[in-house]
């Protein structure tokens, strides 16, 4: 091959092709110009959406808000109107002593407490959802997975939600509270703490009793009102009923102008009059209304000054529903045996006649 077609076919092949340049293209003034039309387009198409969707919002907001200081006003009007004291109940001076300030004032602040947390919940979650709603977030799924967990949780804690409701309920009402004692049917003792699901009590014994406040279907409080202190005095048929009248009397006079008793006793000893004759003795009554929780102790110390004054004036108190009779009344012990019978007499014919025959002996050849 010659040189000159050599030279053409190297002539004739391809050059290599040139590498593209990584720099980024620079945007143009015109392209600026067409990407701020196009957002101000976007945002004259859609302000008038977004101005209505702001305005919601803040309307909710706002009504919210407003709604939830005016609930909570009202709920510190109504713990104002539970703290204050009452002087007295149906017109009586006695009734100031039924309320203690201090307890009241604890009960009103736990309820109030309880209710303006239940208020906010309610109200700032219901808020939450309409916000999310004027956003166009479809809340049906929430919904629903709420309302499912609701159930679940109702079916698992319905227990616990009867203790609450039942704890709130009971501080309402004010129906118990710390250093009461009371009975709760399935415990009784002295109130040491109060809970909304559990009071806590101490027993007779020092034992600490916790019971669930659904649990508790009836409550008797020994400390609230008054006590009454009622002491059975048994005495012979044929005591006269003036001198035990008179002695019975004397007792409580003497009594109700001790201390510290005058102080125990909330109303003067009475003596109420037979409660029950029987054929050998007779049950008088007496009864004194008390300071709570000090029934026990006046009761005991009647007994002690009536069981005195008895034996100082000669009265016999008998115990038990019948009263034994005197050994000089008492009946000849041998009136209840029955005759002698004849088979008592080893030698008497019937005896012989039921005895077994006796062996006899062979005799001897």
């Amino acid at each position: 091959m010659s040189l000159p077609a050599v030279l053409i076919a190297a002539g004739s092949s391809p050059s290599p092709t040139p590498s593209k340049s990584t720099t980024p293209a620079v945007p143009t003034y015109q392209d600026a110009q067409q990407s701020a039309t196009n957002a101000a387009s976007w945002v004259e198409q859609n302000w008038s959406t977004w101005l209505a969707i702001g305005l919601r919002v803040l309307l909710i907001l706002v009504i919210a808000g407003v709604l939830r200081a005016v609930v909570q006003r009202a709920i510190t009007k109504l713990i104002d109107r539970m703290t204050r004291t009452a002087e007295a109940v149906d017109g009586t001076s006695l009734g100031g002593l039924l309320v203690n300030n201090e307890r009241r004032r604890q009960r009103s602040q736990a309820i109030g407490s309880v209710l303006r947390s239940m208020a906010s919940f309610a109200i700032l979650g219901t808020a939450a959802l309409m916000v999310l709603a004027a956003f166009q977030i479809n809340l049906a799924p929430l919904l629903a997975s709420a309302g499912v967990a609701g159930v679940a949780i109702g079916f698992g804690a319905r227990n616990l939600v009867t203790d609450f409701l039942s704890g709130v309920f009971m501080i309402l009402e004010d129906q118990y509270g710390v250093g009461d004692s009371i009975d709760a049917g399935v415990a009784s003792g002295e109130v040491i703490e109060v809970g909304l699901r559990v009071t806590k009590l101490r027993g007779d014994n020092g034992e600490i009793w916790y019971v669930r406040n659904g649990e508790v279907k009836r409550i008797g409080n020994l400390s609230q009102g008054w006590a009454t202190a009622g002491v059975d005095v048994t005495v012979k048929a044929n005591e006269d009923l003036d001198h035990v009248k008179a002695t019975l009397d004397e007792v409580a006079e003497k009594m109700s102008a001790e201390e510290p008793w005058n102080e125990l006793l909330w109303s003067p000893i009475e003596v109420l009059g037979l409660d029950s004759v029987l054929l050998d003795s007779m049950v008088v009554r007496v009864s004194a209304k008390t300071m709570p929780g000090k029934s026990l102790t006046v009761a005991r110390e009647l007994r002690w000054r009536i069981k005195r004054a008895f034996d100082a004036a000669n009265i016999r108190i008998v115990g038990g529903a019948t009263a034994p009779l005197d050994e000089e009344e008492a009946a000849d012990p041998t009136a209840a045996v029955a005759a002698p019978s004849v088979f008592s007499n080893s030698d008497s014919a019937q005896t012989a006649a039921a005895s077994p025959l006796a062996p006899q002996r062979p005799s001897a050849k």
